[in-house]
């Protein structure tokens, strides 16, 4: 394999792990939506899949859990469930992938460097199904946002939910999810020819010098 596919090998699996845990980072955090209201000005609150927090401009914070799952709203269950569904398809995505580094001393034995490729190309499918099913919940709930937001049925006293900080770290996971994919299946294709084993090239090299030995002799 030349060094361009390992270059690109390299940097690809860099960026998927660092992807996954933003697409981690993301579902942790509570502010995927913010509020404040000018009643309480000294008060703004933040919306999670978790729970929701109160934070005070003095610097306090309370969060609290929701009390019942079946109490959820649909927009919740499903964003839960397609984050939790993305960080396990990006976990096996590297998890796969690993192995088929071309610098990983591995699956040399059961098909070599077509296995290695096959496990590559997994990884980095993996890795963009990731990164879209990350981005299917981080941008329906900004969606969500921008339509009560713009609601003329609403009074414009009423306070409206924003975008929070892990609706932008959100979509910067599952892009760079699909840019990590991309990268770890261009590193396959870019190296098209198969590498001989080493035992292989070094009987080569010593049946060349054997013959060239010969025909020394011989003259």
């Amino acid at each position: 394999m030349d060094t361009c596919a390992c270059a690109l090998e390299l940097l690809g699996m860099l960026v998927y792990v660092g992807a996954w845990l933003c697409t981690l980072t993301t579902t942790i955090l509570p502010q995927w939506l913010t509020m404040s209201t000018a009643l309480l000005p000294v008060e703004s609150y933040e919306l999670g899949l978790w729970e929701t927090c109160v934070v005070q401009d003095v610097g306090g914070m309370e969060c609290r859990a929701y009390d019942s799952l079946l109490g959820l709203s649909t927009d919740l269950k499903l964003a839960r469930i397609l984050m939790c569904t993305s960080l396990a398809v990006g976990m096996l995505g590297i998890l796969v992938a690993i192995p088929g580094l071309y610098l990983v001393n591995s699956c040399v034995d059961h098909g070599g460097y077509r296995t290695k490729k096959t496990l590559t190309v997994t990884g980095g499918a993996l890795g963009m199904i990731s990164g879209v099913l990350c981005l299917i919940p981080v941008s329906y709930m900004a969606h969500l946002a921008v339509i009560h937001f713009f609601d003329d049925k609403v009074p414009d006293v009423v306070p409206r939910w924003e975008f929070g900080d892990a609706l932008f770290c959100g979509w910067a996971g599952g892009f760079l999810l699909i840019v990590a994919g991309l990268l770890l299946i261009t590193s396959c294709s870019c190296s098209q020819v198969e590498p001989q084993p080493v035992l292989q090239r070094r009987y080569q090299v010593m049946s060349a010098d054997a013959s060239f030995r010969k025909r020394t002799e011989y003259v």
